[in-house]
């Protein structure tokens, strides 16, 4: 018999997670989008015009990957960029069809909220703004903190 693993924060959140990302894929399915499409067009309602630049910032990942992410958008009619050419600032914003599409979607995000609280109310409000700043770590570095950094 081999002995437990100790309990692990990391771990557990990350199980935790993985159960709720499953439940949020498959409300946001019925939208026709995914976590990352959701994602990328709230940022893209809640900031008109955002450039491709500050799109990836927020949603941490390449320029590279938020012009294929938002070709996407656009070839599914979710989103617009009305100045699409090489050498000219863009101009993202939500079509009806995605403001459709993010109702429903928030609708469902809703209810899967109201079920986590009420499952696990103390959880809910100790991840209360952790996703803004996650124990002051800079999401954008991906190298683990040296311990000798904060001496």
């Amino acid at each position: 018999m081999t002995d437990r693993p100790p309990f692990s924060p990391v771990i557990a959140l990350l199980t935790v997670s993985a159960v709720w990302d499953a439940q949020l894929g498959a409300a946001l399915k019925e939208a026709g989008l995914t976590t990352r499409k959701y994602g990328l067009l709230a940022h893209i309602q809640a900031t008109p015009g955002i450039s491709f630049s500050e799109l990836a910032r927020r949603s941490q990942i390449t320029v590279q990957t938020a012009h294929t992410a938002v070709r996407t958008l656009v070839d599914d009619g979710l989103a617009s960029d009305a100045t699409a050419h090489a050498g000219t600032a863009s101009d993202l914003r939500v079509t009806e069809k995605g403001i459709r599409a993010l109702e429903l979607a928030d609708a469902r995000l809703a209810e899967l909220d109201a079920s986590f609280a009420r499952g696990a109310p103390v959880l809910t409000r100790a991840l209360e703004g952790l996703h803004e700043e996650p124990f002051g770590l800079d999401l954008r570095v991906s190298r683990p903190t040296d311990e000798h950094d904060h001496e």
